[in-house]
């Protein structure tokens, strides 16, 4: 059932719209009512509402102003108006405000119901539109959108046509990233019973970004809300799906939504790191563990842009001076301590190991083994010397595992395209014009530096998911087609059957 919120400040009218109107006949459920406009906006952050009928002239906050702030965080809110006066300047703003109708009091019954009917058709037709995809697709959309609006590479107008699409709710002033990372040997379903139970709670929704993980968004109305409602949701998710304990789970900053999202999911990511220290048990959260970026070493300016960039260099002297020299500023520095000095080492490292991450193929694992023993060098050293030693150490693992990887950025750029979006269409000519270089060029040189064209390559890739998806799912053969990139049925057997000898069904017979 769809669900309804009324606003008006006359307790009759709210009590004859319940009464007088049978909801459920409509397909419709109340899920509450306000008796002014601001209090209206902090209950619709709270409960579910496909359609809001609200009055206009309210206390505190009148219904063009509830239906302006409103829009923020449920833009696809259907919205029928109630009013007293009928007056052109209140219809003009309200049909520029996307109004289903503008009902003028006292209430024509009739003219309520079908305009409840006609409202509910609307949303049964944006219902319809989803049901040719299977629920595996919506998924597969939803990660994708999800993970393109925490890292900043999605428009505002897209995104409110994708979220309406999907029926998605980004809503709250502020937003805080948790991250639940996942052993490779993880059981899928695990996976999804943990992402069903985020969703299920209130001011929260999940995804599965590009690196496996699942991201859960707590939203609120403050950063205090945000890392409340994180320990509510971590609490539960222990309590009733004890499981979970084999996740290791680490926390963002809260930030302001529209702003900080991208912030607060780098900051869950960079805490990920610190599991080469601490027991898969402890939440890893970002203040705790990196204290001093805000207050500790507000005086130690690290330009971590200059390391990216002599890391794509693979310029090992000119990282060694680098780190020389941020110790040589930090030591300077009234109040420096042999802590701080130590986090300054542990936040080097773990910077220098995410440039790499970022650098390298999505497909290659990092060397865990040998960061960790960085760590543990990093953790016990007893001087500075020892501390510096062990982040060039980390240095010299980078460059020489670039220069063992030295394939030319561009092409880096595309095998990430691919990794990413390989279900996707794309070919030489979209990914020329994304990269600025022309396709024949572009596809001579992916064939020279990798073996293989541009189409092998992609369908190889596209083969190796469907394995594992064949492997690991009881998805049928023509939606794993899809979710792979591949639109038609016979063209994916024909490929499946060129790389692996055998059809997609004698394959998966055959586990």
């Amino acid at each position: 059932m769809y669900k309804v919120f009324l606003v008006d400040d006359e307790p009759f009218i709210l009590e004859g719209l319940c009464d007088a109107v049978d909801w459920s006949s409509y397909g419709l459920e109340l899920t509450g009512h306000a008796g002014n406009g601001r209090e209206a906006l902090e209950r619709l952050k709270e409960v579910p509402a496909d359609i809001l009928i609200t009055d206009i002239t309210m206390p505190l906050m009148n219904g063009l102003e509830l239906i302006r702030s409103v829009r923020e965080f449920r833009p696809d809110l259907k919205i029928i108006i109630l009013s007293g006066y009928n007056e052109f300047n209140y219809l003009k703003e309200g049909m520029a405000l996307g109004i289903e109708n503008y009902l003028l009091k006292p209430i024509n019954f009739t003219e309520l119901t079908e305009t409840l009917q006609n409202t509910v058709e609307r949303l049964n037709a944006i219902q319809e539109t989803r049901r040719g995809y299977t629920e595996d697709e919506i998924s597969i959309l939803k990660d994708n959108i999800l993970y393109r609006w925490i890292t900043g590479r999605i428009s505002p107008a897209e995104l409110a046509e994708r979220i309406s699409f999907l029926d998605l709710q980004l809503s709250g002033a502020y937003m805080l990233a948790v991250i639940l990372r996942a052993d490779d040997n993880t059981d899928e379903s695990r996976h999804k019973e943990i992402k069903r139970r985020i969703d299920a709670m209130p001011n929260v929704i999940s995804f599965t970004d590009i690196e496996g993980d699942i991201v859960a968004v707590v939203m609120a109305g403050s950063p205090s809300q945000c890392k409340d409602r994180a320990a509510e949701l971590l609490t539960h998710l222990r309590q009733e799906l004890p499981e979970s304990a084999q996740y290791r789970i680490s926390l963002g900053t809260a930030e302001s939504m529209g702003e900080g999202e991208r912030l607060s999911y780098e900051r869950a990511r960079r805490a990920q790191e610190y599991f080469l220290l601490i027991g898969r048990l402890d939440i890893a959260e970002y203040e705790a563990l990196l204290p001093e970026q805000k207050d500790e070493l507000p005086q130690i300016q690290v330009d971590w842009s200059e390391f990216g960039r002599l890391i794509i260099a693979k310029d090992t002297e000119g990282l060694f001076a680098r780190i020389d020299q941020d110790f040589d500023q930090a030591q300077t520095q009234e109040g420096i301590t042999p802590e701080l000095l130590r986090g300054l080492a542990m936040e080097m490292t773990i910077r220098l190991k995410m440039e790499l991450d970022a650098i390298k193929q999505q497909s290659e694992a990092p060397a865990e083994g040998l960061f960790k023993a960085v760590f543990g060098k990093v953790a016990n050293a007893s001087d500075r010397d020892a501390l510096v030693a062990a982040v060039k150490e980390t240095a010299v693992m980078i460059t020489d595992s670039l220069i063992r990887d030295d394939k030319s950025p561009v092409i880096k750029q595309v095998l990430h395209h691919i990794h990413e979006c390989y279900m996707e269409d794309m070919s030489l000519k979209s990914l020329g014009l994304q990269y600025k270089i022309h396709p024949g060029y572009l596809g001579k040189l992916f064939h020279k530096e990798t073996n293989d064209t541009f189409t092998e390559y992609i369908n190889k890739y596209r083969i190796e998911k469907a394995k594992a998806l064949l492997k690991d799912t009881v998805l049928k053969i023509h939606e794993i087609a899809k979710q792979v990139g591949y639109w038609e049925t016979g063209y994916f057997h024909k490929q499946f059957k060129k790389y692996i000898g055998i059809s997609p069904t004698d394959y998966r017979g055959l586990l």
